[in-house]
């Protein structure tokens, strides 16, 4: 997935990816899917870092200081609707207060210090959120909505991520700088979706039965930009997947280097490859 081209900084832009909080052998633990690790290392070139969701050991300030970029990973867990002034919950709806507690208060401070977001799945509904925007817990139950679940859980799994229906992306914005179509297929695996769109985003993409697909951040100084989808798992055939991630990590490539030049530290030693 590589050539022979390089790109010379002082090693690779670190990228923290957010982990969800689970338990494992009745201890608390954090967990990420390799998808991500393995988008964020071949296609934005970068070295992956786990962000655990732990608010107690965040330091906001060491982040922005210490990272390149940060990845929302999508979850099996809603945001908590007291986060967004919703009703409770079903019992049955699997949360992650932890993880709410650990992203939401981040974002803004990362965005307007400049570090490039990319929000997949959850991590499109925490930014919005973050943003003052409302989610509907249940799209599926909308008059007029599709059925934007993943479906039969008895498919195999490479098939939970097969193209479900079309996205149509807007004009002048991230996604329509990056395609020349504007009309494209996407994966589709939510129950949840974005109800009220937060202040300051902007419309990315729709879904045929109008529900926002991708939003970017307003004047953000940097790579700003969140997806309903998983393109993630699609970074082997999908044109647009590869996209998302190659210009997220130029993206990083480059707040790495104003980073070490603010550090005083010399770029320039050793060679990256990028992504064909």
């Amino acid at each position: 997935m590589t050539d022979s081209t390089s790109f010379t900084l002082a090693g690779r832009p670190l990228v923290a990816i957010a982990a969800d909080r689970i338990e494992r052998h009745m201890h608390p633990a954090h967990a990420l899917l390799h998808g991500y690790v393995r988008a964020v290392s071949e296609l934005a070139a970068a070295l992956p870092l786990a962000l655990p969701a732990a608010p107690q050991a965040m330091d906001a300030d060491s982040l922005i200081h210490g990272i390149d970029g940060i990845v929302l990973t999508g979850s099996p867990s809603n945001v908590a609707p007291e986060r967004y002034g919703a009703a409770a919950l079903a019992e049955s709806v699997l949360l992650d207060r932890d993880r709410d507690a650990t992203v939401l208060p981040l974002l803004p401070r990362l965005v307007a210090a400049g570090v490039p977001v990319l929000g997949v799945c959850r991590g499109f509904q925490e930014m919005n959120v973050a943003w003052g925007g409302t989610l509907d817990a249940a799209v599926h139950t909308r008059d007029g909505r599709l059925d934007h679940r993943e479906g039969d859980h008895d498919r195999p799994i490479e098939h939970w991520y097969d193209d479900s229906h079309e996205i149509h992306i807007a004009p002048g914005g991230v996604l329509a700088g990056l395609m020349t179509q504007h009309c494209l297929p996407v994966n589709s695996l939510h129950h949840q979706g974005i109800e009220r769109l937060g202040a300051g985003l902007r419309l990315e993409a729709t879904a045929p039965d109008g529900l926002v697909e991708a939003f970017s951040v307003e004047g953000a100084p940097s790579f700003a930009l969140a997806v309903q989808w998983h393109p993630e798992m699609r970074i082997d055939d999908c044109p647009l997947a590869q996209a998302i991630f190659r210009a997220f990590g130029a993206a990083c490539r480059s707040r790495q280097l104003q980073r070490l030049q603010r550090l005083g530290q010399p770029a320039g030693r050793t060679p990256v490859a990028l992504p064909a």
